[in-house]
């Protein structure tokens, strides 16, 4: 009866480690697509910011163009 018990213990174990693993692998995965989107998200408001900055350098550059030089 104990050598059942023992390789029951063991089987448990080795259980419980493989749902720990797999479990640890699952919020690896999660956290480094959490990570990936605020990348994108950041990318694009980067490129956005670039955007509005480059035409507001425009619009002021087209507005003194259109002022009578003394």
């Amino acid at each position: 009866m104990r050598v059942w018990m023992k390789a029951a213990g063991i089987g448990g174990a080795l259980l419980a480690l493989l749902t720990l693993l797999i479990t640890l692998l699952k919020q690896i995965i999660g956290l480094i697509g959490f990570i990936t989107g605020a990348f994108k998200v950041l990318i694009v408001l980067v490129f956005i910011v670039l955007i509005l900055t480059i035409g507001f350098i425009a619009l002021r550059s087209w507005n003194e163009s259109r002022r009578p030089k003394n």
